[in-house]
C-alpha cells in the first residue's frame, strides 16, 4: 500500500514539475535537435528507482512521457522517438535497481553510512550511462550528416542529470520519511529547474541552430560593445564578412539536408581558425562575421587567409535526397576585411566597408581576400 501511495506522489510532483517548465522545455528540446536532451524529470524517475518496484517505476515512466508527449509537444514529436527514449529509461532505471540490489536484500533506502553513499553513486552512474549510451548510439545512426560531437551534447547537460539524480535520491528519503514535507521540495526542483535552464534558454535564444554559432543580433550587440572598449583603450577591431562561393549548388545537388551539413563543418573550420575570444557568428544564408578584437589590418588579413584555406581543404561527408553517402570538398569562400578605426569608427561604417570589400573580392573571381580601403 505504502508503495502505491508514493507512486502516486511521484506522478503527480512529475505531472506538476512538467506542466509549470512546458514552456521552456518545448523550446529546449526544439535546440537540442540531433543531441541528446537533459530534463529534470529525472527527479521523479531516479526517486522511483528508490522507492517503488519494477512495474510501478515503469507505470510512472510512462506516465511521464506520455505527459510529456501529449503536454508539452501537443502530440507534434515523433512518437516512435518518445517511445524509444522512455524504453532506454525504463532499462537504465532497471539496471540501477539491480545494481542497489547487490547492496541490499531488503530495501534500497534502507541503506546507510558509506556503503549506501557508494550504492546510491553507482546506481545514479548506471541510470545515467545506459539511457545517456544508447540515446548517443541512435542519434550517430539516425543523424550520419552531424558529427560525433554533436551526438555528445553539451557537458553542462550531463551536470543536470547528475543534479537530478541527487535530488531524486533526497526526495524519495523526504517522500518515505517526511511525506508531508514533499509539496516544499517539489517547490524546491522547480526553483532549481528554472536556475539551471535560464540560462541555457538565454543561450539557446542567441544561437542559430544550423551552425551553433551566434546569431546576427548578438554578434551585433558584442561588436558594438567591443567598439567601445577598444575607443577606451585606443586599440583596434577587426571584422570579417565571409561568403561562401557558389553554395547554391549544394542545395541543388545534393539537397538542404547537406546544405545545413556543409553549414556545419564551415561553423567549426571557422571556430577552429580563430582565437577562442574571437566572436564567430552566422549572418544568415551562407554569409558569416568575424569579430577580431586587438589586432592590425595585416593580422586581419592574415587570419582571413587562414580561413579561407580552411574552408578550402575541408571534405565534408553529407547524405543526398537518395540517402547515399556524397563527399563535399572544393569549397570556396570570398572574404571582406575591415579594422577599426583605420576604416570607419562605428560599427555601421565598418560593417558596411568590409561588405563592400567582400563584393569587390566576389567581383574580382571569388576565393580571396579583400581588404577595405582607409576612410
Amino acid at each position: 500500500m505504502l508503495a502505491w501511495t508514493w507512486f502516486f506522489l511521484l506522478a503527480g510532483g512529475a505531472v506538476v514539475h512538467l506542466e509549470a517548465a512546458q514552456g521552456i522545455e518545448r523550446i529546449r528540446e526544439l535546440s537540442a535537435e540531433g543531441s541528446p536532451h537533459a530534463h529534470m524529470q529525472s527527479v521523479w524517475l531516479f526517486a522511483g528507482v528508490l522507492a517503488l518496484p519494477a512495474p510501478l517505476l515503469v507505470l510512472l515512466i510512462a506516465i511521464s512521457f506520455g505527459h510529456e508527449w501529449l503536454r508539452v509537444y501537443k502530440r507534434r514529436a515523433v512518437l516512435h522517438r518518445k517511445v524509444f527514449s522512455a524504453a532506454t529509461v525504463v532499462l537504465g532505471c532497471v539496471a540501477a535497481q539491480q545494481v542497489l540490489e547487490l547492496f541490499s536484500a531488503t530495501r534500497p533506502l534502507d541503506l546507510t553510512g558509506p556503503r549506501g553513499l557508494i550504492a546510491l553513486v553507482l546506481a545514479g552512474f548506471v541510470y545515467w550511462f545506459v539511457n545517456y549510451a544508447m540515446v548517443v548510439l541512435a542519434i550517430v545512426m539516425t543523424n550520419r550528416q552531424n558529427t560525433v560531437r554533436t551526438a555528445l551534447g553539451h557537458a553542462s547537460d550531463q551536470l543536470i542529470i547528475a543534479a537530478s539524480i541527487g535530488l531524486g535520491s533526497g526526495f524519495a528519503i523526504i517522500m518515505t520519511a517526511r511525506p508531508w514535507l514533499t509539496p516544499m521540495l517539489l517547490l524546491t526542483v522547480l526553483a532549481l529547474h528554472m536556475g539551471l535552464l535560464l540560462p541555457q534558454f538565454r543561450v539557446a535564444a542567441r544561437t542559430d541552430s544550423k551552425t551553433g554559432l551566434v546569431d546576427a543580433t548578438f554578434w551585433h550587440d558584442v561588436a558594438g560593445r567591443e567598439i567601445e572598449r577598444a575607443r577606451r583603450l585606443v586599440s583596434t577591431v577587426g571584422v570579417l564578412i565571409l561568403d561562401l562561393d557558389h553554395f547554391k549548388q549544394i542545395n541543388d545537388t545534393y539537397g538542404h539536408l547537406a546544405g545545413d551539413r556543409v553549414l556545419r563543418a564551415v561553423a567549426d573550420a571557422l571556430k577552429h581558425s580563430v582565437r577562442s575570444y574571437d566572436l564567430v557568428g552566422r549572418f544568415g544564408g551562407e554569409e558569416f562575421a568575424v569579430l577580431l578584437p586587438g589586432v592590425s589590418t595585416d593580422e586581419v588579413r592574415a587570419t582571413a587567409e587562414r580561413i579561407r584555406f580552411e574552408i578550402a581543404s575541408l571534405h565534408i561527408v553529407v547524405v543526398d535526397r537518395l540517402g547515399r553517402d556524397q563527399v563535399v570538398n572544393g569549397l570556396t569562400a570570398s572574404v571582406g576585411a575591415a579594422v577599426f578605426p583605420d576604416t570607419a569608427t562605428e560599427l555601421s561604417p565598418l560593417l558596411l566597408a568590409a561588405d563592400e570589400a567582400l563584393y569587390q573580392a566576389k567581383s574580382n573571381g571569388r576565393d580571396r581576400v579583400a581588404t577595405a580601403q582607409l576612410h
